[in-house]
């Protein structure tokens, strides 16, 4: 029986990379923009019925919900060769279309103005469902709609669906340079806090990653927008690849997040592929792809899609807590093993020092209705705990607005903020907290960290208790 999962895309950014992705999924199983199954697609092998429902008149529909505070990307896809593959009733608008301005806190209060509705929608589709696993969740961390409303849609998930997974591909801003988005900091920092408590997976990609990426290894000089969102769909598509092809392992979401995240808020991953191509050129630069060379590929820096910076944590010897190679195409089991022997030997990968260190790898089917230059290709999915240092320069950036209560005014206006900026305050604590426990991984008494982190935590409560009684 399918392992259903619901896709929800929020804001510009979310639905702009969600279009892509379903646009990649219908190609890889034969359906043609109408949602019409095409005569050619016969294998059978694939499992469509997880991302896909078939309607009364036996077309494809995604387990897609497409919500945006403003009209124009949304209204673009409902006028797209693509507006009959979706289901109408599964595209939400707000009603006054004014957006949100870029401003977490409009986009939160907004998200709570229209939340019945959001969530019969959320909750129609759940129904719809055989055995629903869980939710995925596109969106940017530094805008409005799909950092404010994004966020607050995870808290009200997690409370509605308790048992369901939850995993995001959050999109993080270019730290390296100063964005349009002047409130980028504050929405940033307030929306980790809601993919620290409330998703159980957080796929992060950066846009500078992106960025490099699609410089240097598809040789596009002046990557768009269109360009990224591309990047970001491959990625969807490869790692909800051995779902939609499944084999003996790692055929479900959870199985997936499970064998990559050992500790609840650990939950971060980065993400490599190899060998990229693009639109415009037949064959990627790589020419022959091999197990090894495909793996040993995975594990350089240059085609990961995040770039943290090597600041602002400390002088930590940074590494692995776990890695996941999704592998697609002609593959021997045994090409597999040898592989992992040689970078074993080699230690090309640097592992924690309290828990198994080894690379696990998934072999997956590849869709024969789409034509790849490649014999194989991989996907990595990494918990490193690097990560920490893209939090910690989101935090700077964050601190230096902060001291100086710049642009405040506009979350003032908002009712959350009217009184004081709390929020924001404890929003820094949760992130300052994952910044150190990421930090306190990387050494050997990193479980025992847990136990006294938890004994400091119900220590502050009595000694705040015991000083208010002597006043």
């Amino acid at each position: 029986m399918p392992r259903e999962i619901i896709s929800l895309h929020l804001g510009q950014c979310g639905n702009q990379i969600g279009l892509e992705f379903w646009k990649q999924l219908i190609k890889e199983h034969g359906i043609s923009p109408d949602g019409i199954l095409e005569d050619f697609a016969t294998d059978g092998s694939d499992r469509k019925d997880v991302f896909f429902y078939q309607a009364d008149d036996n077309h494809y529909v995604p387990r897609a919900i497409l919500m945006d505070l403003e009209p124009r990307v949304v209204g673009g896809i409902q006028t797209s060769q693509y507006s009959k593959l979706f289901n109408p009733e599964n595209m939400f608008v707000s009603e006054h279309g004014g957006g949100a301005g870029n401003n977490w806190a409009r986009g939160f209060v907004q998200g709570e103005a229209v939340s019945e509705k959001v969530f019969d929608i959320i909750d129609r589709e759940a129904d719809g469902s055989d055995s629903l696993e869980g939710f995925v969740l596109c969106h940017s961390i530094s805008g409005g709609t799909g950092s404010g409303m994004g966020s607050f849609i995870l808290e009200h998930l997690s409370d509605r669906f308790p048992k369901k997974l939850v995993q995001t591909y959050s999109v993080f801003p270019n730290l390296n340079e100063q964005g349009d988005v002047v409130v980028q900091p504050y929405n940033s920092l307030l929306t980790l806090r809601r993919l620290t408590q409330n998703a159980d997976s957080v796929v992060v990609l950066d846009n500078t990653g992106l960025s490099r990426i699609a410089q240097e290894r598809q040789g596009i000089r002046n990557p768009t927008i269109s360009d990224w969102n591309k990047l970001v769909s491959t990625v969807m598509s490869a790692s909800t690849a051995t779902l939609r092809y499944p084999g003996y392992m790692n055929n479900d979401l959870v199985g997936l997040v499970a064998s990559l995240v050992p500790t609840p808020r650990l939950h971060f991953l980065m993400t490599g592929y190899t060998p990229l191509t693009n639109s415009e050129q037949t064959t990627s630069r790589v020419q022959k792809t091999t197990v090894l060379d495909v793996m040993r590929r995975l594990l350089q820096p240059k085609n990961m899609m995040v770039s943290p910076p090597r600041h602002g944590v400390g002088a930590l010897n940074h590494c692995y807590i776990s890695i996941l190679n999704i592998i697609q195409g002609e593959v021997d089991p045994t090409q597999v093993h040898k592989s992992l022997q040689r970078i074993r030997e080699r230690k090309v990968a640097n592992f924690i020092p309290w828990g198994p260190a080894s690379i696990q790898v998934a072999l997956s089917g590849r869709s024969p209705y789409v034509q790849t230059a490649n014999r194989v290709s991989g996907l990595m999915m990494a918990n490193h705990t690097s990560i920490a240092s893209l939090f910690a320069k989101t935090m700077q950036d964050y601190d230096k607005l902060r001291k100086r209560s710049a642009y405040l005014h506009e979350f003032r206006n908002e009712t959350m903020f009217k009184d004081d900026l709390t929020e924001m305050d404890e929003s820094r604590e949760v992130v300052q907290e994952l910044v150190e426990e990421y930090c306190a991984s990387t050494k050997e008494d990193y479980l025992s960290w847990g136990e006294r982190s938890d004994k400091t935590t119900t220590a502050a409560p009595s000694a705040a208790t015991g000083a208010s009684a002597s006043s």
